[in-house]
């Protein structure tokens, strides 16, 4: 048998169609579709996950440091080698003849219109994250730089050389910024979100990660290989929420010590976490396109507000410059951000770095998925295209806006108000210097909220479907469980270490689902290129 004979061999045991009934589910106790035993491992784990950390809160702080110190000092190289390995083939795709292949099939044609559709994006992808780190990492990244850019222990090796120059200070912390929000997450979630939606859409297989790793374990995805490939996506998908949670409450509680003076206590995120999770609560059961996609287009028209009022009140001049500056050092820089080995910038490429993606990995479950269920009808091309490139400019705008109004504020202004504070009230710190503060911190607060709800209910909607073995529609009691333990983990996580236990969480369960993420990509070549020989 020839190797071409071999191919075709290996590409035609994906060409059929899987029911459900390749995944036994049942409907248990209280209306529960339980998928074993992915639903009981995972709910199981996670609630003694929970139980552990409340009770013993100080040892688990010292776990959690440790879990993160280990996997980021001794894996840093592999997040950042994966992280590029995965815009390489992401760029491939959108150039190559396999970008041809429609999600659906050649006559399927999108759900939904480009508005709703970036909307949806946009509010699963990274709100939370753009609204809590976008004054403070070009912020931090400007301030390290420019204090004396090389020799001191907040050095980052790659971009040295701006002491003393706010200017170069300013290129390269935008530079850094834009490495960690830009392509190389988005070629994360899109390698996610592109496998479920071609090996669901186009090969009849159950809306659930396991599918994408049929042309790899074959028909052991059905058994204890799938069982495991789904739990460890559930506990990735739970924890990289939870983080997101965890810095939303905090943020809201800063916001909300600002404008109305409430205390700044972890019983306000607390009861923050357990008010936004009621909302959310209710999102879950009004459905998709009722619940979260009415809150991500709300969120998506105050986020647009905001950002207008921000780039036309502030320092316009300076932020449109700075945003084609940015770009450009970012390109020019980029060899060096991204290199995996050999690194002397322990700082910059554990502490920021391998965290980002192992976050954005964490989170890739849960955004890919979602990604998936809204995308279908869309070629590969137009796929990357958006979910790739057009989100990546939008953050690095948000970012030149919100970040680059903070740097001029100090450079021009001598304001060090938001330099010096702590992380989550940089946002407001910087809205106080421009008019109509209390208004637009106010909104920025309702950012937050609404980011946390949409976080919570798409999440809640992703992880059910993974633990109903791939049915996109699961009991509403199946839902609300999800969505509650979702703000139970985080309450737990911020009680047991705060930011440092949120961020512990995200890297440890990033790390294993990083190798799974590699594996999709050559299952997504196998499957595009059986769907482009249908097409000649």
């Amino acid at each position: 048998m020839s190797a071409s004979d071999n191919e075709e061999r290996l590409i035609d045991t994906i060409d059929y169609e899987v029911g459900q009934d390749n995944i036994q589910t049942k409907v248990g106790p209280f209306g529960l579709d339980i998928h074993n035993p992915v639903f009981l491992i995972a709910g199981l784990g996670i609630f003694a996950f929970v139980i552990g950390t409340l009770m013993v809160p100080d040892q688990a702080t010292a776990l959690f440091k440790a879990m993160r110190n280990w996997v980021t000092g001794n894996f840093s190289w592999f997040f950042i080698l994966a992280g590029d390995i995965f815009v390489v083939f992401c760029l491939f795709l959108i150039v190559s003849p396999l970008g041809k292949v429609r999600l659906g099939g050649a006559d399927a044609r999108p759900d939904y219109g480009y508005v709703g559709w970036f909307a949806m994006l946009f509010a699963a992808g990274m709100g939370i994250g753009l609204m809590f780190y976008g004054v403070s990492e070009p912020l931090s990244h400007f301030s390290s730089s420019f204090a004396d850019g090389a020799g001191s222990p907040e050095s980052w090796a790659p971009l040295n050389g701006a002491a003393g120059d706010a200017d170069a200070a300013a290129k390269l912390g935008m530079a850094a910024t834009i490495y960690h929000w830009g392509l190389h997450p988005w070629a994360m979630y899109a390698v996610v979100a592109l496998a479920l939606g071609l090996f669901s859409y186009n090969k009849g297989l159950p809306l659930t990660i396991r599918s994408a790793f049929h042309p790899i374990f074959g028909d052991a995805v059905w058994g204890w290989v799938g069982h495991i490939i789904d739990v460890v996506a559930v506990f990735a998908t739970l924890f990289g929420l939870a983080t997101s949670l965890g810095f939303g409450a905090q943020q809201a509680s800063a916001g909300l010590n600002f404008v109305f003076g409430t205390p700044e206590t972890q019983t306000t995120m607390i009861l923050l976490i357990v008010g936004i999770t009621g909302i959310a609560l209710m999102s879950v059961l009004a459905g998709l396109d009722a619940g979260v996609k009415r809150a991500s287009e709300i969120n998506m028209v105050l986020a647009a507000l905001l950002l207008l009022f921000v780039l036309f009140v502030g320092p316009t001049g300076d932020i449109i410059s700075g945003f084609f500056s940015s770009l450009g050092a970012y390109a020019v820089n980029l060899p060096a951000l991204s290199q995996p080995f050999g690194r002397e910038d322990a700082n910059f490429s554990q502490g920021w770095t391998a965290f980002y993606w192992a976050w954005w990995i964490s989170w890739s479950p849960f955004v890919g998925m979602f990604i998936a269920r809204v995308s279908r009808g869309r070629t590969v091309r137009e796929f990357m295209i958006c979910v790739l490139l057009i989100p990546s400019l939008i953050c690095v705008l948000w970012m030149s806006v919100f970040g680059g109004t903070a740097v001029a504020q100090f450079v021009n202004d001598g304001f060090e108000g938001a330099k010096n504070a702590a992380l989550p009230p940089q946002l407001f710190e910087m809205l106080s210097q421009l008019p109509l503060s209390s208004i637009t911190s106010l909104i920025g607060i309702v950012l937050v909220v609404v980011f946390f709800v949409t976080s919570s209910d798409s999440g809640s909607l992703v992880i059910d479907t993974i633990t109903a073995g791939g049915k996109t529609e699961g009991p509403a009691p199946q839902r609300v469980f999800w969505c509650v333990f979702e703000g139970l983990v985080a309450i737990a996580l911020l009680m047991g270490g705060g930011l440092a236990a949120l961020q512990a969480m995200a890297v440890t369960t990033g790390f294993p689902f990083a190798m799974l993420l590699l594996l999709m990509c050559v299952s997504i070549f196998i499957g595009l290129r059986q769907e482009l020989r249908k097409l000649k």
